[in-house]
């Protein structure tokens, strides 16, 4: 498949059926997978006529073709009760059309089960006032995600306006972005791509893999920064080009270059365990002011626990 849509920008979903396992497979099934949602949740799309191919609306049991054009306008989630939490936010940038934050590890990005306060979202309702209905009733000025353990640059919107247009940009992989990681692992070459389509995996459905049948096109490039011998790890500075749900943790993972104190996908224990936090961070993001059209970027520096952790690394070497 490829797709108009972790960082994944928030929204309607649409897709093309290319070559691959999703000719001939049931639209609920690949949804599901595409959506990270239930397929009890994704037939209530269809049910309610917010699922189509090719502009027809379809049922559950459609059997997608090969150069089918889909399209899905996800039920907004019942809205619960907001409240504006004064927690504390370091912000990176701010103007009357966007706010961009330096996001801490351990902050969740919006309210979901189990995390009904204590988010981004709470701080941004306090710092921001109304923020009401930009991107959806519980993710109001989301745009994009950081998965709770990720600290870094992220990018909220104030208006409909820059939302859609910041929408936009990540549906069509414009918007820049580098990541810095420790992993597990000394590869022999400088530099790497992964490629492998990621989707749920097939037994864990917390989980995405590339071990999946209806995988998206996910892209990922790194290269080596620096090697850690006496501890077997490697810093990595990683530019993906597609945002899957825990795209560059799958992608590393199964590059046999797992990140250091991932407990889902590195299998983190003991020391690597004990930094309480996967060894990633988001250190740079780009995109065109949707006010100016100009080209701006952001920088968030390394957080302290991740520099004193690298710091107890011992000596290291250039990874070109």
């Amino acid at each position: 498949m490829s797709d108009a849509g972790s960082d994944e920008p928030l929204g309607r979903l649409v897709f093309s059926v290319e070559e691959g396992a999703s000719v001939g497979a049931r639209i609920d099934v690949v949804l599901a997978e595409v959506s990270s949602e239930s397929r009890a949740q994704v037939k209530r799309w269809i049910d309610a006529g917010r699922v189509s191919v090719g502009g027809d609306p379809v049922r559950a049991s459609y059997r997608l073709a090969l150069g089918d054009r889909v399209e899905a306008l996800p039920i907004e989630p019942v809205a619960m009760d907001l409240i504006a939490e004064a927690i504390p936010l370091a912000v990176l940038f701010e103007d009357p059309h966007l706010v961009v934050i330096d996001k801490p590890a351990g902050l969740v990005v919006h309210p979901g089960p189990g995390h009904p306060r204590g988010t981004l979202v709470n701080a941004l309702l306090h710092h921001c006032g109304d923020l009401a209905g930009i991107g959806g009733i519980l993710r109001p000025g989301i745009v994009h995600r950081l998965d709770r353990g990720t600290s870094g640059v992220l990018v909220v919107a104030k208006d409909d306006a820059t939302h859609q247009s910041l929408a936009r940009q990540f549906a069509e992989h414009s918007i820049g972005r580098v990541y810095r990681a420790w992993v597990r692992g000394l590869p022999r070459a400088a530099q790497g791509r992964s490629e492998r389509p990621i989707g749920r995996h097939p037994r864990d459905r917390k989980r995405m893999s590339v071990e999946t049948s209806a995988g998206r096109a996910s892209i990922t490039n790194w290269r080596v920064l620096r090697r850690f011998r006496q501890n077997g790890v490697s810093e990595l500075e990683i530019e993906p080009e597609t945002g899957r749900t825990h795209q560059i943790r799958v992608h590393l993972s199964a590059a046999g270059l797992p990140i250091v104190g991932d407990v889902v996908y590195g299998r983190a224990k003991g020391r690597d365990a004990a930094l309480g936090r996967p060894a990633l961070h988001a250190a740079e993001l780009a995109f065109d002011h949707p006010a100016t059209g100009e080209r701006v970027g952001f920088e968030a520096p390394l957080p302290e626990e991740l520099c004193g952790w690298v710091a107890e690394l011992g000596p290291s070497e250039e990874g070109a």
